[in-house]
C-alpha cells in the first residue's frame, strides 16, 4: 500500500513534526505516522480539524490522502514555497477571489435570514445537529490555525450548506435555529477578515451576525456581534465611536443568560474604551466587573463566547499601558506571559511591554520585546500582530540612531508592506 508522501511534505512545510501534528488534531503520534504511511484514513469526525490545521480545503485534503498508488495531483505539493518568485502575489489573488466569492455568499444568506419561515415545514428538525456541531470545529480549527486566512474555504463551505438550509421551506424555530448558526459563522468570517487587516469586509460580517442574531431571538449572540463590531472602532482609536455601541451591546446582554460570561466580556472592552479616553476610574470599574465573570461555574461554551477571565492580565496591562500607568501596566503584562497565551495575543502582550520600554527610555527593553513581537508576527502571519508593530514605530523615532532599533523599524517596515 502507498505511502502519502504529499500529506507528509505538507506538514512539513507547515512546521509541523508528527508529534506537533498529532497533538493540534487531538490523536497520538503513531496514528499520524499511520495515515502517512497510507495504513489508515483520519475518521470523518477529524478531517475538518486536519484539513484547516494543514490549510487545505476539503478537496485539497482528499488529495493530500492519495496514497502514491494512485494518480499524483498538484495539492500534493505545498501550496506556496516562501522562495518562489511571485508566488506570494499568486496567493493574494486566490485569497481575493475566495474572499470575494465568500462575501456574495454571505449577502446571499443574509437576505434569506431576514426573509420569514414559511409554515409547511418542509425541513424536519433531524437535519440540524449536522448543521450545529460544525461551526464550533470550525471555532477550534480557526484556533489552531497559524494562518487564519487558510480557514476560509472551510467556512465557506458550511455557509454554502447553510445557505441550503435557509432557502428550504421550515417553521419559525427552524428559522430562528438556522439564523443562530448564520450569526455564529457570520462572526468567526469576521474575525478571520478582522485578522487580516481587512476591517471593512469585518465590520460587514459582524452586522450581518447582528441581523441574524435579531432573528435568531439571541440577545447574548446579537451582543456578541456588536462587541466584535465596536471592536473595529475601538482598533482604530475611535473610543467615543465605540463607545454607543458598546452600551447597546450591554443592555442586550443583561436581557440573555445570566450564566454565561456576555456581559462581563463587553465589560473588559468597555474598560479600553474608558482607558481610550483617559478614565482611570471608569477603566477600573469597569475591569471590576469583568473579573466578577470567575464567580460563574461555566461562563463560555467555546465558539462565538470565548471569555473566561483568562485574558484579563493582559486587557488590564493594555488599558493601564493607553493611561500612561506603567507601573500598574508591567506588573499585569507580567502576569499575563506567564500563561499560555495564543501567538495573536502573545504578540500583542510584546509590544505592550516594548512601549513601555520606549517611554521609559529603555532602549535593551525596546528591541527585545519588539524584536520577539516581529519574530511571531513573521512566524504566524498574524495580521492583528502585524499592525500593532506598525504602531509601535511611532515610538521607536527618538532612538532610531541606534543601529538595532533602526534594524528593528525597517524589519517592521519591510513585514507591513508585504
Amino acid at each position: 500500500m502507498g505511502a502519502r508522501r504529499g500529506l507528509a511534505r505538507r506538514r512539513r512545510a507547515l512546521g509541523y513534526s508528527q508529534e506537533r501534528l498529532a497533538e493540534a488534531v487531538s490523536v497520538d503520534r503513531v496514528t499520524v505516522g499511520r495515515w502517512e504511511r497510507g495504513e489508515t484514513d483520519p475518521q470523518p469526525n477529524l478531517r475538518l480539524r486536519l484539513a484547516g490545521i494543514l490549510q487545505a480545503t476539503a478537496a485539497e485534503l482528499d488529495d493530500l490522502l492519495k496514497r502514491e498508488d494512485e494518480s499524483p495531483t498538484q495539492a500534493q505539493v505545498p501550496a506556496v514555497s516562501p522562495d518562489a518568485s511571485g508566488a506570494h502575489s499568486e496567493a493574494g489573488c486566490l485569497d481575493d477571489m475566495m474572499r470575494r466569492e465568500f462575501l456574495r455568499l454571505a449577502s446571499i444568506t443574509g437576505a434569506l435570514v431576514a426573509l420569514p419561515a414559511d409554515a409547511p415545514g418542509q425541513l424536519p428538525v433531524r437535519e440540524l445537529p449536522d448543521v450545529q456541531a460544525m461551526t464550533p470545529q470550525l471555532w477550534s480549527v480557526y484556533g489552531l490555525a497559524r494562518n487564519k486566512s487558510s480557514v476560509y474555504p472551510l467556512v465557506r463551505e458550511q455557509l454554502a450548506d447553510l445557505t441550503a438550509l435557509l432557502g428550504r421551506s421550515h417553521r419559525d424555530a427552524v428559522h430562528r435555529e438556522l439564523c443562530g448558526q448564520a450569526a455564529d459563522l457570520f462572526q468567526l468570517a469576521g474575525e478571520i477578515l478582522f485578522d487580516g487587516n481587512r476591517y471593512t469586509e469585518a465590520a460587514q460580517c459582524y452586522g450581518l451576525a447582528a441581523s441574524a442574531s435579531r432573528e435568531a431571538a439571541n440577545p447574548d449572540l446579537w451582543a456578541a456581534s456588536l462587541t466584535r463590531h465596536a471592536f473595529i472602532g475601538l482598533y482604530d482609536r475611535r473610543f467615543r465611536e465605540a463607545a454607543p455601541m458598546l452600551d447597546a451591546a450591554g443592555r442586550l446582554a443583561q436581557k440573555g443568560d445570566p450564566c454565561l460570561s456576555t456581559r462581563h466580556w463587553i465589560a473588559a472592552v468597555q474598560a479600553q474604551v474608558h482607558a481610550g479616553l483617559g478614565d482611570l476610574d471608569a477603566c477600573n470599574r469597569a475591569l471590576d466587573q469583568a473579573e466578577e465573570v470567575r464567580d460563574l461555574a461555566e461562563p463560555c461554551p467555546g465558539g462565538w463566547l470565548r471569555f473566561d477571565g483568562s485574558r484579563l492580565a493582559e486587557e488590564r496591562g493594555s488599558c493601564y499601558v493607553t493611561l500612561g500607568r506603567h507601573d500598574l501596566a508591567e506588573e499585569a503584562l507580567a502576569d499575563a506571559l506567564g500563561h499560555q497565551l495564543s501567538p495573536r495575543r502573545r504578540g500583542s502582550v510584546l509590544i505592550d511591554l516594548a512601549v513601555i520600554g520606549a517611554r521609559r527610555q529603555d532602549v535593551d527593553r525596546l528591541v527585545s520585546y519588539g524584536t520577539a513581537a516581529l519574530e511571531l508576527a513573521q512566524r504566524t502571519s498574524s495580521g492583528y500582530v502585524g499592525k500593532r508593530l506598525d504602531g509601535l514605530r511611532g515610538h521607536l523615532a527618538p532612538f532610531l540612531a541606534d543601529r538595532r532599533v533602526a534594524d528593528l523599524n525597517e524589519h517592521i517596515s519591510s513585514l507591513t508592506a508585504a
